[in-house]
Formats: C-alpha cells, structure tokens, sequence
C-alpha cells in the first residue's frame, strides 16, 4: 500500500477471486460509476459505518431507519408511533407511505448512540406486523439543529 498524500488518497493493491472480480466490474458498469475505485471506496463506508454500530455502542451515527409492515394487523401504526416517542432524542423525523394491500412503508431519520440507535430498531422489530427493517448508519452527522439554552436561563436573560 502506498500513501499519496499530497492529493488526499491512498493507493490499495488487492488480488479477488476471479469469478468475484467479474461480478465487481458488472456491478461498475450496471451502476455507471466511472471506476472500481468509487465502489469500493463506498462499499467500505458502508463496512465501516456497521463496524462502528457493532463495535462501539456510545459513538454518535446518523442515519436512516426503513421498515416495511402490515397497517392491517392490529395497532401496529400506534404502536411504532408510541416507539418513536420513547426514543424522541433520537428520532428526528419520519416518512409514511401507503402501499399496496394493506401495507405502509416509513422511513425515519435518526441520530444517536449506536446502541440506543440499535434498540430502536430492536423495539420497533418486536411490534406485530413489522415485515421488514433496516438501518443505515454513518458516521456523519448532522449539525447542531439549535442550541440548547434553558428555560429558567432564557426567562432570566428577558428579565434583566
């Protein structure tokens, strides 16, 4: 491996199984991307950011929730919305959509520890009629929305 700092990158040498090598460049090539390079240079992130839900608990991600489940059996939409109140601090917003028979898609955007971010997912898996979720994480995240200033401090600055 060698290191071109001056520009920012890092050159990689690695050997693939051939049948492997082929599936890289179709996968290349179906995407339109201009190298081999730019895919695995995300496949990485995409490595790196589950690396970092796994191994550390307390490091801050930013990410997306998807989760497919049936609007038909019992309180299911209650219930997801009563679990996104319990994680408030980490649920910053979220999408619904209707599907068809009888289905919903939602999307949530979600920034915290990656363990209050996996017992999200864990509590929202538990609620009947979830058929599918996934989170997608990295290790960006998004910018202090506001800062955070008291009550008692902000009624005491318009006092004086």
């Amino acid at each position: 491996m060698t290191d071109d700092s001056p520009t920012g990158l890092s050159r990689l040498s690695m050997s693939l199984p051939s049948e492997l090598f082929r599936q890289l460049d179709v996968m290349v090539e179906e995407r339109g991307l201009p190298s081999r390079s730019q895919l695995i240079s995300e496949l990485i992130r995409h490595a790196l950011a589950e690396h970092g839900e796994l191994a550390h608990p307390g490091e801050l991600l930013a990410g997306t929730i998807t989760l497919v489940y049936r609007a038909n059996i019992g309180r299911v939409r209650e219930q997801i919305a009563q679990t996104q109140h319990e994680y408030l601090k980490e649920v910053i917003s979220a999408q619904h959509v209707f599907l068809e028979d009888e289905q919903s898609l939602e999307v949530l955007l979600v920034q915290g520890p990656a363990n209050r971010l996996r017992d999200l997912c864990d509590a929202l898996r538990k609620v009947r009629g979830v058929q599918q979720l996934r989170l997608f994480t990295t290790t960006a995240l998004l910018p202090p929305l506001h800062e955070q200033v008291s009550f008692k401090a902000a009624t005491q600055r318009k006092s004086a």
